[in-house]
């Protein structure tokens, strides 16, 4: 069974970031709200959802969400794999 967890920009931007666990792992998707749609797959295994909504909730405030997910998941130790760009 799948759980999703999102987190919406609180600055009144359209932009959405989040997560869902599956039986074969947990993914990670942003939606810009225009025209960017991008996800990936978390490599490192045995990472606590506690942690990685940790790093998502701190990214989805940056004006750059992308570069900021990539840098709060390298401060993490949270290794991750594109799925679709």
């Amino acid at each position: 069974m799948a759980r999703l967890s999102s987190f919406h920009n609180p600055l009144g931007g359209s932009s959405s970031l989040g997560y869902r666990t599956k039986d074969h792992g947990i993914e990670i998707f942003f939606d810009d709200g225009v025209t960017r749609r991008m996800a990936w797959r978390v490599a490192t295994p045995g990472v606590s959802e506690q942690r990685l909504g940790d790093a998502l909730r701190a990214a989805i405030f940056h004006n750059r969400v992308v570069p900021a997910l990539y840098s709060e998941l390298r401060k993490r130790s949270i290794a991750v794999e594109p799925i679709r760009r």
